[in-house]
């Protein structure tokens, strides 16, 4: 057994058997959010049982020693993002809130004006269009899709043509949430830059953050949002990294206690970084957790995670590619862990629920790209997602189970 394969162990949920055969778990909707390993699971219990308080400013000891570990956290958000300084890391609550952060901030900030323009890829997930949009709405910017090729990958050619004085932003998925193209993001951010170098650019790594190492210098671009749990660390965690002078730039978002340093009714002087993008109380144990994933990760290690989650990756290809009727959204290669299709006659939303009562746990839906859905005339594919638990025995029975279900279905 290869060393990565003994770490489907450390993941007690996959033990589990579900519906009402007791069939065994086959979960492939990592996409939308990964389990949790036991490092993890002993983290929280450890954090609440021997660190639990809040953070800063408390004289005790408990206090003193949950700031430590936070603080720690954020260091090591940095260190696995390669930032330059902890102090370019805020957390969130993911993606999202990341994405909003900015978009907010920017909208305060007269960065963005009449006439600028942001574009996004066609393929987006919501929250890396309607932020977006609400910026557009507040400044009188346009927002402009970049679309793809014929084979559905990103279209560079014509994302050069679109680059202008006016492009202001550029947003775009390290790899698609709907696709699973892995997109060419240093290239991306590379013209942009050539084009402007004022244009800011914007990664979301909500996809691709727990399967390709990542080095935000190295990338050049302004912004890199992830989410906690799709990288095994519970749901409501995340980090925002930003280039330092540019957070220095912007202005906070929400108002409250920590992102402040002084208060009066007659002014109040905001915190230092990062401390004045993160209003209130923070999510503490989750922050300390997401820490520890990061950890795991590192430990596994990220070449060997996506070595061995390519292997099933074009495994479970080329066993829907042969499926009579299957359509797969994108190519074979340059892609990441994850596989939508499309099956004329058949409602994706059927097929999800007979591949559950098989114990076949995947995504059905539009996943938050209604526009791009809207564009291949369809309302939505059934997803299935890969992460570094999965072995060939899953990708198999999830086959067979597909193969299965469709014949049922027609």
């Amino acid at each position: 057994m290869s060393d990565i394969l003994r770490e489907r162990a450390q993941f007690t949920i996959l033990r589990e058997r579900i519906g009402k055969g007791q069939k065994p778990l086959v979960y492939l909707d990592n996409a939308a959010t990964t389990q949790k390993p036991l490092c993890v699971e002993e983290a929280a219990q450890r954090y609440y049982e021997q660190a639990n308080a809040n953070i800063h400013r408390g004289a005790h000891y408990l206090s003193r020693l949950a700031t430590e570990q936070h603080e720690a956290a954020r260091q090591t958000v940095a260190d696995f993002l390669h930032a330059e300084s902890a102090r370019e890391i805020i957390f969130t609550s993911g993606t999202t809130m990341g994405i909003n952060l900015v978009s907010q901030t920017l909208a305060l900030s007269g960065l963005v004006g009449q006439g600028d323009e942001i574009l996004v890829t066609t393929d987006a997930h919501h929250s890396n269009i309607v932020p977006w949009q609400m910026l557009c709405e507040r400044t009188g910017a346009r927002l402009r899709p970049i679309p793809l090729t014929a084979e559905l990958s990103f279209d560079f050619a014509s994302y050069e043509q679109m680059l202008t004085p006016r492009t202001r932003l550029v947003a775009v998925p390290y790899i698609s949430n709907a696709l699973g193209a892995l997109n060419p993001v240093a290239d991306i951010i590379a013209a942009a830059k050539r084009n402007n170098p004022q244009t800011l650019v914007l990664v979301d790594g909500a996809q691709s953050t727990a399967h390709l190492p990542v080095n935000v210098q190295e990338l050049g671009c302004d912004f890199y949002a992830f989410s906690g749990h799709k990288i095994y660390a519970p749901t409501g965690t995340g980090a925002l990294w930003g280039r330092a002078e540019l957070l220095e730039q912007l202005p906070p978002w929400l108002g409250g206690g920590e992102m402040i340093s002084e208060v009066s009714f007659e002014k109040t002087t905001y915190n230092t970084l990062p401390f004045k993008y993160e209003a209130g109380t923070p999510n503490i144990g989750g922050n300390i957790l997401l820490a520890e994933a990061l950890r795991y990760v590192q430990r596994v290690g990220l070449e060997a995670i996506d070595t061995h989650e390519m292997a099933l990756t074009r495994r479970l290809y080329d066993g829907l590619a042969a499926l009579d009727g299957v359509q797969i959204l994108g190519g074979r290669e340059n892609r990441g862990s994850l596989i939508s299709i499309h099956v004329p006659g058949v409602h994706h939303y059927d097929l999800g629920t007979l591949l559950d009562q098989m114990g076949i746990a995947v995504r059905t839906g539009h996943h938050c790209c209604q526009p791009f859905m809207a564009s291949l005339g369809i309302t939505g594919t059934t997803r299935y997602s890969i992460a570094l638990y999965n072995n060939e025995d899953d990708i198999d029975r999830a086959l067979r189970a597909t193969e299965r279900a469709l014949n049922m279905l027609r």
